[in-house]
């Protein structure tokens, strides 16, 4: 045992000191964080605001780019599994990046074997809203007006096997609800629709929608977590909503391409460990309604396989494909 504890002890101040060494020569030059959607959406403000923090710490350029285009990111994503392995280029991505290979049998990648994987760096509820303008007050209420009117109603999500598509199919199914969910391509367009009324429910990451309901164009109907998030403690859980217990969250980590090396992995790694466990990082983060949630290389991995397997029943009840 004592031998054991010396080994891991060993490897862990060996990589302390290769991320240090390696500090003094990496990055050469700008890292840049590929976000695969456009502007606007909670992708987009979860990777600015860590490229802002490791910009700041490691006083070394983090820039963000966005890439979007094909359902899922799936370009952003490609442009980053085949750039160079040298930690200049790292991808950015919600849940959505696991969900888009069982949904579109095309894309050009294996998520859990063709990148490396850096982070976990948070997570958080969905929120559940509204135009004004509909006569709803509870969720339960708006899926009794879909079932009086189903011409009149209808759903939508930022992207097709986006957190919020996949929160969508399955209330809608505990509901009873036949209605297609129509999928946008980043978070913005749709926000913009849902604020003008010409759509009617949109379940997003509170980042990109919460904003909308404080200045009223939009109303909250519920929160997809088990429990009220303390930031809009007003709006209640789907179960307190009319409906069944339901628990769904949206999360975001950093890849990098496949064969990274390991001291840059390292370094990464280190750094946004340092970031994420920060008070000043988890200050920024809540008010949009995100929790800091790092998980290393190793454990991030093993979530994204479970988080698959699990994905993978909604995808096939509700029989989800893209092209």
């Amino acid at each position: 045992m004592r031998t054991a504890k010396l080994i891991s002890l060993a490897i862990a101040t060996s990589l302390t000191l290769s991320a240090a060494a390696l500090a003094q020569t990496f990055p050469s030059k700008t890292v840049t964080i590929v976000v695969p959607f456009p502007p606007g959406g909670s992708v987009d403000g979860v990777a600015r605001l860590l490229a802002n923090e490791l910009s700041e710490k490691t006083s070394k350029p983090f820039i963000v780019e966005n890439r979007a285009g094909g359902a899922g990111g799936v370009v952003g994503s490609n442009t980053v599994m085949k750039a160079a392995p040298d930690g200049h280029t790292l991808l950015l991505n919600a849940s959505i990046h696991v969900v888009t290979p069982l949904i579109n049998k095309n894309v050009p990648f294996n998520v859990v074997d063709d990148f490396t994987h850096v982070a976990h760096v948070a997570a958080g509820p969905l929120l559940i809203s509204t135009h004004p303008s509909v006569p709803a007050k509870t969720l339960k209420e708006f899926f009794d007006l879909m079932k009086k009117d189903p011409d009149k109603y209808n759903l939508i999500t930022s992207g097709a096997g986006s957190a919020g598509h996949l929160a969508t199919e399955a209330l809608k199914k505990q509901a009873g609800i036949e209605a297609e969910v129509v999928a946008y391509k980043g978070a913005g367009p749709a926000l913009n629709d849902l604020i003008g009324g010409q759509v009617h429910l949109m379940a997003d990451p509170m980042l990109s929608s919460l904003p909308h309901v404080k200045s009223g164009r939009l109303r909250a109907l519920a929160v997809t977590s088990a429990k009220r998030t303390p930031l809009a403690p007003d709006v209640p859980t789907v179960a307190e909503s009319g409906m069944r217990a339901f628990d769904m969250v949206s999360w975001y980590a950093v890849w990098g391409p496949k064969g990274l090396p390991a001291d840059v992995s390292a370094y990464l790694g280190k750094n946004i460990s340092d970031v994420v466990n920060s008070a000043r990082f988890k200050d920024k983060l809540g008010p949009f309604g995100f929790e800091p949630d790092f998980k290393d290389s190793n454990a991030l991995r093993a979530f994204m396989i479970d988080e698959m397997k699990r994905y993978e029943v909604i995808v096939k009840d509700a029989k989800i494909q893209v092209q």
